[in-house]
């Protein structure tokens, strides 16, 4: 079994920040962005792959570049960090109008993930258990999405949510503007885990990933 790997609180530069966020002023903040996904978009018309499975992909990616977004808590409460983080979703059923939440491993080629995932989500639509697979695994963060309305503004209220260190995401219905396509995402961040700079960062990453979408194949 994998374990988070401990943080040399000796060492570590956000010690002070994690401790106060944490234990004195636990919270969590939410931001919400626009992603520009025309050429994302562009490159999976032709290869007939899924645009859902690809933007899991890229927020799996952006996330696994930063150890900030693979943060955990060992058994005894201290900080520590997954080696890898894998994309937990969910699926609609339409007929049931119900979601199952479902998850994938990680991989860093996107053919790779995309082939397993497809698997995953054709099986999770028609799928009757919130959770078809079981019981989610600790090293995973969630994706969920909402494409029937566009958003500008999203936000959890997680009750007691202060062992939650990884992030969540909610992807938005895209909207046309100017010949370009943008999807709304919200991102929600546990203060102990990651400022705003750390944010702002990821949210670059997803954006770069977007915008040079040669993984996709």
């Amino acid at each position: 079994m994998i374990l988070p790997e401990p943080i040399d609180l000796e060492t570590w530069t956000r010690r002070e920040t994690f401790e106060y966020y944490r234990d004195q002023v636990p919270c969590t903040y939410a931001i919400t962005v626009e992603i520009d996904v025309t050429p994302l978009l562009a490159a999976l018309r032709r290869t007939g792959r899924k645009t859902y499975l690809a933007q899991i992909w890229a927020i799996a990616n952006a996330v696994n570049r930063r150890r900030e977004f693979r943060m955990a808590l060992t058994e005894a409460g201290a900080p520590a960090t997954w080696p890898v983080v894998h994309p937990a979703f969910t699926v609609f059923n339409a007929a049931r109008e119900t979601f199952a939440a479902v998850w994938s491993q990680y991989d860093t080629d996107f053919a790779t993930f995309h082939e397993r995932t497809a698997e995953v989500l054709a099986d999770a639509a028609s799928a009757t258990t919130m959770f078809p697979q079981g019981e989610l695994p600790p090293d995973v963060f969630d994706v969920s999405s909402v494409p029937w309305t566009h958003f500008t503004g999203f936000s959890l209220q997680i009750d007691d949510g202060t062992r939650h260190l990884l992030p969540i995401f909610t992807i938005g219905r895209h909207v046309e503007r100017d010949g370009r396509t943008f999807m709304p995402l919200a991102v929600q961040v546990h203060h102990a885990s990651a400022d705003g700079f750390h944010t702002a960062r990821l949210v670059d990453d997803i954006r770069e990933l977007t915008a040079a979408p040669g993984w996709v194949g």
